[in-house]
């Protein structure tokens, strides 16, 4: 049975080692399961790797001789590996460290836990130890990041719930979980196809009001007047074919979470009415006179700028500042390109159970992960699915058996040879990054992404072999 960190690529591994050939045969025996390796051979290199990468596991020798004086490290370089657990218990807190020493006595050992390390082992290495350590020091991040924040913030089914393990997208997650426990509205914003309505989905299930009712409405695209009747309801008589009361979906919300999905498309007039409710908690239907009580956790998205909005006098500025108490920002999918694998999984199990229920769900080729990773996505997690969706169905009238999705499955606007994969396909911030640091960086994800495949690697870097080959030794890379 594979591992979870086999099943989704290897680990971003830091070495640090001042021992040239110790460190090559570190690297070499966590490269066949995958690990992407970053060799360094001082602690002033692992400080410029960890301020500036993102590992999952880092490899520190306890005394390091030619560190002397770096960082606060002692003269002779004995308590080397203890600057670099602390620098990386500071920089690199979801990562985890593990201490190599030929000093292995129980007080280094104490020490070294104390400082946070993950395990703790002696020279001269028995590798494959060495290798199931790093294995389960991986596989622990894994689940950290997976279990940690999606079992307990929504279902994790696939794509009902919330599929996500990106650094973005936990932020996001841990945001959510803590704004949940309040009654502040929420503001989710991002482009189509994102999972805005996810995201207010999760902030109810996570809430105290998690056992009443979740109510989605889009604002989009309705008149004033049915957008008027859908939100307050009318009592009967109102307006003709009115024969009967009806409440909107404020009053049918109450106790529970309202969700206003596409708010920048709101009228003016509504959006004072709207303003109301929030302010008052009463609603008012169509053709009366007195007022109801309502009591609901409102959540609201859009895809527009309501703050440029608000200059150009489309929206108003007060009902801004009520709606917008806690905003959710949800990145695009093309700047968390992390998540596109497990998303496809998921996704591809789903699809095959519905369209060929009782058959094994198909694999999916590396090649085709990869053309789906560097895609840009421009309708994000909606358009992935559509696409998912098509790949399944045109896979599943192939005969019995198990199938398996490859690149000439995937539609051909999405495999085209011209499409490329776009800068910064790791997700989060690159400002201020030097392009060394950007080539490295690029250089770590797609090695990651192909299983440690080089010639892969080199097609979807768009360089050749050779290139490739040099880059790697020019950044002691494994």
């Amino acid at each position: 049975m594979k591992s979870a960190n086999e099943n989704r690529g290897g680990a971003q591994v830091l070495i640090v080692e001042d021992e040239a050939e110790h460190a090559d045969v570190m690297a070499d025996a966590l490269r066949r399961p995958g690990h992407v390796c970053t060799i360094v051979g001082s602690v002033a290199q692992a400080m410029e790797e960890l301020r500036g990468g993102s590992f999952d596991v880092i490899v520190t020798d306890l005394r390091m001789p030619g560190s002397g004086g770096a960082d606060g490290v002692a003269p002779d370089g004995s308590d080397a590996g203890m600057r670099v657990l602390e620098a990386a218990a500071e920089l690199q807190d979801e990562a985890e460290t593990i201490m190599v020493t030929a000093h292995g006595d129980v007080a280094t050992a104490r020490s070294a836990f104390k400082h946070g390390a993950f395990d703790f082992i002696e020279k001269p290495l028995d590798l494959e130890l060495f290798r199931s350590l790093v294995d389960r020091a991986a596989e622990a991040v894994l689940l950290r990041h997976e279990s940690g924040t999606l079992s307990d913030l929504v279902q994790h089914d696939g794509f009902e719930g919330i599929i996500a393990g990106s650094e973005p997208m936990r932020k996001i997650l841990s945001t959510v979980r803590t704004v949940a426990q309040s009654t502040i509205p929420v503001l989710v914003t991002g482009e189509s196809g994102t999972g805005k309505e996810l995201i207010a989905e999760s902030v109810h299930r996570c809430s105290p009001r998690s056992g009443r009712r979740f109510v989605a409405f889009n604002c989009a695209g309705q008149s004033e007047s049915l957008l008027e009747d859908q939100l307050f309801g009318h009592v009967k008589g109102a307006f003709t074919g009115a024969d009967k009361e009806r409440e909107g979906v404020f009053e049918y919300a109450s106790g529970g979470t309202l969700f206003l999905d596409e708010i920048g498309d709101m009228p003016l007039a509504m959006q004072a009415k709207v303003l109301r409710v929030l302010e008052s908690g009463e609603v008012v239907r169509l053709g009366a006179n007195d007022a109801r009580n309502t009591d609901v956790r409102f959540v609201s998205a859009t895809n527009r700028d309501l703050k440029k909005m608000v200059e150009e006098g489309t929206f108003r500025e007060d009902l801004y500042f009520r709606i917008n108490g806690s905003r959710v920002h949800l990145p695009p999918l093309r700047e968390r390109r992390d998540d596109i694998p497990r998303i496809v999984r998921h996704a591809v199990a789903r699809y095959a159970e519905e369209i060929t229920p009782g058959r094994p769900a198909p694999d999916v080729t590396d090649a085709a992960l990869m053309r789906l990773t560097s895609f840009d996505w421009p309708g994000n997690v909606r358009q992935l699915l559509n696409v998912v969706q098509n790949m399944v169905v045109a896979a599943g009238g192939q005969g019995d058996g198990i199938v398996v999705l490859d690149v000439r499955h995937i539609p051909e606007d999405v495999r085209s040879p011209d499409e490329q994969p776009a800068e910064g396909g790791g997700g989060g911030s690159l400002a201020g990054a030097s392009l060394t640091q950007l080539e490295k960086r690029a250089i770590r994800e797609t090695l990651r992404l192909t299983g440690g495949n080089r010639e892969q690697a080199a097609k979807l870097l768009g360089i050749g072999e050779r290139t490739l080959y040099r880059k790697l030794k020019e950044y002691n890379l494994r």
